[in-house]
């Protein structure tokens, strides 16, 4: 048995020469998009998150089970099998069908999976006024971005397919409110989802502060402050997971530290997407409960849970002399909080024999082949150098879905190849040098200050169409 990192539930057989094997409790990952298909494949390159969104709808619409099913399968083959999926859709219309897919593969592959019913439609365009954007852009590019956005359905209808969506729910899937971020949801309906969430027990999970751009727009449009509007409004509490947190000052960490709302890091998509550093030391100062997340961007491109961990324990350990985060800490954040981030307070348990748990089981043999006994630490080695291809087993409310590291319930091989092939079939050609002005135009637009801008009349008027009455 090893404990060597007081941390809940963690157990270990003692080395020998034919490899030791280490079970604990599997990883969550707090915030995911579970596309399937990588950005990077489809054309999305990496950039600032403001020019990233603007090649996102590049990605060719396939069947949602197989997208799905393959993203939710390669987390649970990398010991991942507790997931916020926070969806993405591009036709409001085919949303019911796409969140029963989803939940279907969560279920084919066997993981816990909370969706999160995306809201949005508030500030369509850019953060701020649209209109110094549209003069940048290419005509017939303005007039396409102007008619997406006024597609965008009502804020109403969208809350009200959210609630029908919690039907779903069940002993591996859970349905949230999904918000997308307050510059995407009016006030009205930020309100009427801390009241629904309040009233009816249910969680909501939202992007935060993931950008620069993102805390100088709300600074701009709340001079008192975003989060403590949000607090006034009831949208902070235990029930509430925010995405990112990458520009929360010391003093809104305190507040969230206080309300009790839980921050899911996302460290390989804010490198990524060029958005920073979360401010893990003022969460660890605060008392901020925060877990792991991997946003669908992991830094090889490869869903690896255990390099995600190692790459936020680098970052975040503290460098020189400054110890910020320790193992037992790091431990906590990614086997437990993050757990709870996702199915609610009180959701983790540990391990114990013969209990019906959620474990993952690491062949460990190989990344201690050539250690000294008794010189180096179980723990230090998974931190340095295990990977997805140490996994050997995996165990949700004990029924094994991954066995010698394949997935047991589907032939994830199989429908990764079904999957490329269908993306390339659907795919249409694009003109990449309007793709191109579109983002020239968008960097400009916010370089320039532009969404720190109160927005027209004229936009003021379309955003209350679609107000909750």
């Amino acid at each position: 048995m090893f404990d060597g990192a007081n941390v809940r539930g963690v157990y270990c057989e003692p080395y020998n020469k034919s490899g030791a094997r280490l079970a604990m409790p599997v990883l969550a990952n707090a915030h995911d998009h579970g596309r399937g298909m990588r950005t990077l494949a489809f054309g999305a390159l990496d950039d600032a998150l403001e020019i990233w969104l603007t090649r996102l709808g590049l990605e060719p619409a396939v069947d949602p089970y197989l997208r799905a099913l393959v993203a939710v399968g390669r987390m649970a083959t990398s010991g991942i099998a507790i997931i916020n999926h926070c969806h993405n859709t591009a036709d409001f219309r085919t949303l019911e069908e796409e969140a029963q897919a989803v939940a279907r593969a969560a279920r084919t592959v066997g993981v816990r999976l909370a969706f999160a019913t995306p809201i949005f439609g508030h500030n369509p365009v850019a953060y701020g006024d649209p209109k110094p954007l549209y003069d940048r852009l290419p005509d017939r590019a303005a007039e396409q971005i102007r008619d997406n956005a006024a597609a965008v359905p009502s804020f109403g209808d969208q809350i009200a397919v959210a609630d029908q969506l919690f039907e779903l729910s069940d002993d591996l899937v859970s349905v949230q409110y999904g918000p997308i971020a307050p510059q995407w949801v009016n006030d009205e309906s930020l309100e009427l989802i801390a009241e629904r969430s309040a009233n009816h027990d249910r969680r909501i999970h939202m992007h935060l502060f993931e950008t620069k751009a993102q805390r100088e727009w709300a600074d701009a449009h709340y001079p008192n402050g975003l989060l403590q509007h949000l607090d006034g409004i009831g949208l902070l509490s235990e029930r509430l997971t925010v995405a990112h947190g990458t520009y929360l000052t010391r003093g809104e960490c305190d507040l969230l530290a206080e309300r009790g709302v839980y921050v899911s890091v996302n460290t390989s998509s804010n490198l990524r997407l060029r958005s920073g550093i979360a401010p893990v030391a003022d969460f660890m100062a605060a008392g901020v409960r925060f877990g792991m997340g991997m946003d669908g961007m992991a830094f090889d491109d490869d869903e690896d849970g255990l390099r995600e961990m190692r790459l936020l324990w680098h970052i975040q350990r503290g460098f020189g002399f400054t110890d910020t985060l320790s193992r037992a800490d790091l431990l906590e954040a990614v086997l437990f909080t993050g757990r709870d981030a996702i199915l609610g307070p009180g959701s983790a348990q540990p391990i114990s024999p013969g209990a019906p748990g959620d474990l993952m089981v690491l062949d460990t043999g190989a990344i201690q082949r050539d250690v000294l006994p008794g010189r180096t630490d179980l723990i230090d080695l998974i931190l340095t150098r295990a990977t997805r291809n140490h996994v050997d087993e995996v165990w949700v409310a004990g029924q094994q879905i991954v066995s010698a590291g394949r997935l047991m319930g589907a032939d994830l091989e199989a429908a990764e190849d079904e999957l490329i092939e269908r993306v390339r079939r659907a795919a249409a050609s694009v003109d990449l040098k309007v793709l191109d002005a579109i983002a020239d135009a968008y960097r400009d637009y916010y370089r320039c200050g532009c969404h720190t801008q109160s927005t027209t009349p004229v936009e003021k008027v379309a955003q209350k169409r679609a107000l909750v009455s």
